[in-house]
C-alpha cells in the first residue's frame, strides 16, 4: 500500500502521539545527542534557571568557540514542527518534535539547512515579509538523529555567537537540559552563595530591632559558608539567596537549580527550576526581589513563595517558607544550594528570637527637623529626625481624622513610625511643623479587574495584572505621567488612557513613551480618540507624550549585482518596516538590528540584480525614508 503525503503525515503524527504519553519525566542519559560538537568536551555560558530581565532563561547556552557557522545538530529523531526568523527574541530558530513528546529547540542560528532553507526563503517571498513563522506539517521535514539542521550564529537578542538550546513537552513547559546528562559538559564545581536578606514580613517583625531588609555577606570555609555574627529578629520574616553556579573551565555566572531551606533541621522551603510554564515565566518578578534586581543589578531569590506567583517549582509548608520567630528562641538555619550536577554549598547561621525594643538614642548632633516615608509591602515606615531628646509622636491623618503615631524604634538619631495601611489609607502627616502628603490615591487589589481614573488619566488593571495589593500614586508633572514606580513589577499589562495638557499638533506622529529612569525612550504606542490617547504598557513608571517628525536614516553599504545591503537607523520611536525592490520586483531584505543592518537575498541566485533600486523604510510613528539608485 502506498502512501500519500497526507497519509504519511497522519501517520506520523498519530504515531508521535501515540508516544507522547511516555514523555520523559526520569530522563534517559543519551536520549539526546549534545547539539554541538557531539562527542567533544562543551562549555556553556548559560544554564536553565538564570534570571533574566523578564524570564527564567529557558535552556543553555552552548559556547561557539566565539564565531558563528558551527555545524547544529538535531538531537535526536523527529520532524521540524515550527520554525521562525525574526531580528528579535530567538533570531533565527528550529523546533523539533520527538517521538516522545519533547521538543528541541535551537535558536540565534545563522542559517538554515537545505531544504527548509529554500522553504522559508520561497515563502518569504510569498509573503513578502522577513519577520515570518511556519508550522510545517509533520511528515515534511523529518530528521534523523544528528542531522545537520543549520549553522550557528548570533541573530535575535543574542549578545555574542552562541546556540540556545531548550527541550520542552506538548505544553510548552521548559526542562533542564542537563538533565539529560551530556558528557560534553564537566562541572565539578559547587555553586556560590555571596549574601542572604533578611526581610520583615509584617508590622510585627523586625531583622536586629529595626522593619528593614537586612543583608549579611557570607563567609566561605570549603563548600560550606556562614556568617560572621548571629541574627537577632522577631516574628515572620523571609529569607532571600544570593547564589550563581559556575561550571568547570568557564568563568560564566550560571543559574542554580535548586534551593532549600531547613530550620531546625525541618525542610521548609524548596525550589528547583524545572518543567517551568512558558507563559508563566515572568512570574520571575515575584521569584526574585525584583526591588534590589531593577535598583543595582544584584538577584536575590526568594526563599519563601510570595503572593501572587504561581510558578509551580516549589514545596513549602503551610507558611509558604516564610520563618517565624519567637522571642527567647534559637534557630539553626540552613541554606543549601545545588547545581545541576548535585554540587552542593550549604550556608548555615544562627537566628535569635529578641522581642522588639524601644531603645532612645540622643541626637548625636543638632539637626533640623526632617520627615519621609517608604512603603514596604502594607506598611507605611516614616522616619523622622528632631533636634529634641526625647522623640515626638507623628501626627497622622486619616479620612481627616488625626491619629497619633507613637515611634516604633530609633535606628541613628532616627525615630521609625509603623503604620499598617489595611487600616486606611492616610491622607497626610505632620511633624514639629513640618507637613507632607502622601499621595496614595487608591488600594488597588490583585486578582480583579479594577478601573481607576483621576482627573488626568484613567489605569485598567488586569485581574492578572498586579501580584500584590498596590498602593497606587500617580502625578502629572508638567506633560509627564508617574503611574506608580518603576521598581513595581507587573505580570499582564494595564491599560491606559491620558489626555495630554497641550495641544498635539500631528496626532498622527504622536504616540506614548516610556522613559524609564534612564535617557531611553521605549516606544509604547496608543491609539487616539479626540484628544485622548489610550495604550498599554507592562511597565510602571514615568510616560509622556512626543511626536516623531523625522524619518529614519538609510545609508547605502553595498550595492551590486549579487547584493544590496544598508544602514538603516530612527532616532526615536524605531523600525517598523522596510521593503525593497529591484527593477520593479520586491526583493527580501533580511534584517540584523544589533548592526541595524539589512540585507538582501535573492530567491533566484542565478539572476543579476540589476536596474532601478527603491527602498522604503517606516518608523512606528509612520515616518518613511525612500532611498533610490540603480545597479
Amino acid at each position: 500500500m502506498k502512501l500519500n503525503k497526507n497519509h504519511l503525515a497522519t501517520a506520523i503524527l498519530a504515531l508521535f502521539t501515540s508516544l507522547g504519553a511516555v514523555a520523559q519525566t526520569s530522563p534517559q542519559a543519551g536520549y539526546f545527542l549534545f547539539p554541538i560538537k557531539p562527542g567533544v568536551r562543551n562549555y556553556l555560558s548559560g544554564t536553565m534557571g538564570e534570571i533574566r530581565s523578564n524570564h527564567f532563561h529557558g535552556g543553555l547556552d552552548i559556547k561557539t568557540d566565539q564565531r558563528e557557522g558551527l555545524e547544529v545538530h538535531a538531537a535526536a529523531d523527529g520532524y521540524i514542527s515550527r520554525v521562525k526568523q525574526s531580528s528579535y527574541g530567538y533570531g533565527n530558530i528550529i523546533y523539533i518534535t520527538h517521538p516522545n513528546g519533547l521538543v528541541t529547540t535551537y535558536a540565534h542560528l545563522l542559517e538554515y539547512n537545505k531544504p527548509l532553507a529554500d522553504y522559508m526563503l520561497q515563502k518569504q517571498y510569498e509573503k513578502q515579509a522577513f519577520d515570518l513563522e511556519l508550522f510545517p506539517e509533520p511528515g515534511q521535514f523529518p530528521v534523523k538523529r544528528g542531522d545537520v539542521i543549520g549553522l550557528s550564529g548570533n541573530t535575535g537578542g543574542s549578545g555574542g555567537p552562541h546556540l540556545h538550546f531548550e527541550i520542552r513537552d506538548e505544553k510548552d513547559r521548559l526542562y533542564n537540559p542537563l538533565k539529560y546528562k551530556f558528557t560534553e559538559v564537566i562541572d565539578t564545581t559547587p555553586p556560590d552563595i555571596f549574601s542572604i536578606g533578611i526581610t520583615p514580613l509584617n508590622i510585627h517583625a523586625r531583622v536586629n530591632n529595626a522593619f528593614d531588609r537586612s543583608e549579611f555577606r557570607t563567609k566561605e570555609v570549603g563548600n560550606n559558608y556562614s556568617l560572621t555574627d548571629t541574627v537577632f529578629a522577631h516574628g515572620l520574616l523571609g529569607l532571600e539567596l544570593q547564589t550563581i553556579d559556575q561550571l568547570d573551565g568557564a568563568a560564566n555566572k550560571n543559574g542554580t537549580q535548586e534551593v532549600t531551606l531547613l530550620v531546625n533541621g525541618q525542610q521548609i522551603y524548596q525550589h528547583y527550576i524545572d518543567q517551568v510554564p512558558f507563559e508563566l515565566s515572568r512570574q520571575v518578578s515575584q521569584h526574585i526581589n525584583y526591588n534590589q534586581y531593577k535598583r543595582n543589578g544584584r538577584t536575590f531569590q526568594k526563599a519563601f513563595i510570595d503572593y501572587g506567583n504561581d510558578l509551580p517549582l516549589y514545596k513549602a509548608d503551610e507558611r509558604s517558607g516564610r520563618m517565624v520567630v519567637q522571642p527567647d528562641s534559637v534557630y539553626q538555619v540552613k541554606l543549601i544550594a545545588r547545581d545541576s550536577y548535585n554540587n552542593t554549598s550549604t550556608l548555615s547561621f544562627v537566628v535569635k528570637g529578641q522581642r522588639p525594643k524601644f531603645t532612645q538614642t540622643a541626637a548625636k548632633a543638632v539637626k533640623k527637623p526632617s520627615i519621609d516615608y517608604e512603603i514596604i509591602g502594607n506598611v507605611l515606615k516614616i522616619s523622622a529626625t528632631d533636634t529634641a531628646q526625647t522623640p515626638q509622636n507623628i501626627e497622622l491623618y486619616v479620612n481627616n481624622q488625626a491619629l497619633m503615631l507613637v515611634p516604633s524604634y530609633m535606628k541613628n538619631s532616627t525615630s521609625v513610625s509603623l503604620y499598617d495601611l489595611r487600616a486606611g489609607l492616610p491622607d497626610s502627616m505632620r511633624f514639629c511643623g513640618l507637613s507632607k502628603n502622601f499621595g496614595i490615591e487608591k488600594a488597588v487589589p490583585p486578582n480583579k479587574d479594577f478601573l481607576f481614573t483621576n482627573r488626568y488619566l484613567k489605569v485598567l488593571f488586569d485581574k492578572q495584572s498586579l501580584y500584590d495589593t498596590l498602593y497606587l500614586q500617580t502625578k502629572l508633572e508638567g506633560d509627564v505621567y508617574t503611574i506608580g514606580d518603576y521598581f513595581t513589577p507587573l505580570h499582564k499589562a494595564i491599560k491606559v488612557t491620558i489626555t495630554p495638557p497641550a495641544e498635539v499638533k500631528d496626532k498622527s506622529k504622536a504616540a506614548v513613551y516610556f522613559l524609564g529612569t534612564g535617557r531611553g525612550r521605549g516606544f509604547e504606542g496608543g491609539k487616539w480618540e479626540g484628544n485622548s490617547i489610550t495604550f498599554t504598557t507592562k511597565n510602571m513608571g514615568k510616560f509622556k507624550v512626543m511626536e516623531d517628525t523625522k524619518p529614519p536614516v538609510i545609508r547605502p553599504v553595498v550595492k551590486n549585482s549579487s547584493v544590496i545591503s544598508f544602514k538603516i537607523s530612527d532616532d526615536l520611536s524605531g523600525i517598523n518596516s522596510f521593503n525593497a525592490w529591484v527593477d520593479g520586483k520586491w526583493v527580501l531584505m533580511k534584517y540584523e538590528h544589533k548592526k541595524a543592518l539589512i540585507w538582501s537575498e535573492k530567491i533566484d541566485k542565478s539572476v543579476p540584480l540589476s536596474g532601478e533600486v527603491i527602498l522604503k523604510v517606516k518608523d512606528n510613528a509612520g515616518n518613511e525614508a525612500t532611498y533610490t539608485g540603480r545597479i
